[in-house]
């Protein structure tokens, strides 16, 4: 299903490729008995629990049938998968559609007040379920919004009626949110234990909310399973392990910053989870490559000039989706003043394409290396594809350059300073 070129990318390495560290980091992921390293989500599309699976299905059945709208509350990893996920399948404007489904908005993820303030008399009269995710139930930015949210849930349906309108995803046996699940009997379903956030995309922290917006999370998890198969053969068709040999390469060669790119405006948010995966597995011990993403055709009338004649610290990564759904083609003008005329009857498709293989040409040519990841769609499949390439690819990547791709020290030192300070404020 994936395709990866490295055409454009390998003629700018120079740095041995690192084969017996690739092989050493997949046998690492592989390990069944190692326990100390959460790795649930390496087989997770294929051992995934049916009957939670079910129960999934059921929960976004009635959150369909019976809220105008979802509310999501959680910040990283516990929303970034699924709105990279729905944005990409369903568009940017998913909220803006007619539909059999809820519109489902994202919030929890800063401090604004204006933002809050904006959004909360948005939302006042809609009828809406609210989604809570929290592993630990103690992430400030969550729980603030949670205390908002729930105040709100509470004085309009009361504390009975509000049981049927929230619903959380926290960890199965401990911590605050798991206890007022307890206290308050919301429905919930379990945050893997051996699954960090940026990698849960593919358990309940993703599939509840993009269930609720009518999404085939099966279809999701099918392409995640199939592209699994792939990563885990020993037939060179790996393309995981090709990707990262290459961006280690060319991190070696002083390519210290990485550009994920893609021709979709609905990509944005994979972008935005693409980032935090690798920044916060690979970021540490002064060790990584810094996540980038953009958007083109539009950024390149942006950024485009630094790339092609800036520094050449860059190494890009280009998404290209052959088939983005309908069917829009140039239509004839009274005058042909634009000079456009030869392009009447052509698709926006062909001229997407056409774009790319630009891009990609005058970046190489301009001394970028491009690796270019093609995929026959934007389907749940080929979606669910992308999303485990990554994932498996991230982690190697990590592991090669010896690092742990499960923690995140810095992101703690952030909360610790600022729970100090609140305190010492209060």
């Amino acid at each position: 299903m994936i395709e990866l070129n490295l055409t454009h990318s390998e003629a700018y390495i120079s740095a041995p490729l690192d084969y017996e560290g690739a092989e050493k980091a997949k046998r690492r992921l592989l390990r069944e008995d190692n326990a100390d390293e959460p790795l649930g989500w390496v087989r997770l599309p294929e051992n995934y629990d049916r009957e939670e699976l079910g129960r999934i299905k059921a929960c976004a059945e009635r959150i369909r049938t019976n809220s105008d709208a979802v509310v999501v509350v959680g910040v990283g990893g516990s929303y970034l998968g699924a709105r990279a996920v729905l944005e990409l399948i369903r568009g940017c404007e998913y909220n803006l559609l007619k539909k059999d489904c809820p519109n489902i908005y994202f919030t929890g993820t800063d401090y604004s007040t204006g933002a809050f303030s904006r959004f909360l008399s948005f939302i006042e009269d809609k009828d809406y379920s609210l989604l809570v995710i929290s592993k630990s139930g103690t992430t400030s930015e969550t729980a603030v919004a949670l205390r908002i949210f729930r105040d709100a849930r509470l004085k309009k349906y009361g504390r009975e009626g509000a049981k049927e309108r929230i619903i959380c995803i926290t960890d199965a046996k401990k911590g605050a949110l798991r206890e007022m699940c307890i206290r308050e009997g919301y429905e919930s379903f379990p945050v893997p234990e051996d699954i960090g956030g940026r990698y849960s995309v593919l358990s309940s922290v993703g599939l509840l909310p993009l269930a609720c917006a009518g999404i085939d999370i099966e279809a999701l998890l099918e392409g995640a399973r199939a592209e699994m198969e792939d990563c885990m053969s020993e037939n060179g068709k790996n393309y995981a392990i090709s990707y990262a040999l290459s961006r280690r390469a060319l991190n070696e060669d002083g390519k210290a910053i990485e550009i994920l790119a893609s021709f979709e405006p609905g990509f944005r948010f994979f972008g935005e989870w693409w980032k935090q995966l690798f920044g916060e597995s690979e970021g540490k011990d002064l060790k990584g490559i810094f996540p980038s993403a953009a958007e083109f055709t539009t950024d390149l009338h942006a950024i485009g000039q630094f790339i092609q004649d800036g520094p050449r610290i860059l190494q890009e990564t280009v998404v290209f989706f052959r088939k983005s759904g309908g069917d829009v083609r140039v239509p004839p003008a009274e005058s042909n003043a634009d000079g456009l005329d030869y392009l009447v009857g052509t698709s926006l498709e062909d001229i997407n394409e056409k774009a790319m293989q630009a891009t990609v040409k005058a970046h190489y040519d301009g001394g970028v290396p491009v690796s270019l990841i093609t995929l026959p769609d934007m389907s749940e499949k080929s979606v669910g594809a992308l999303i485990y390439f990554f994932e498996f690819a991230c982690a190697l990547s990590a592991y090669m350059s010896g690092v742990n791709p499960f923690n995140q020290p810095g992101v703690e030192a952030y909360k610790k300073n600022m729970s100090a300070l609140l305190k010492a404020g209060s």
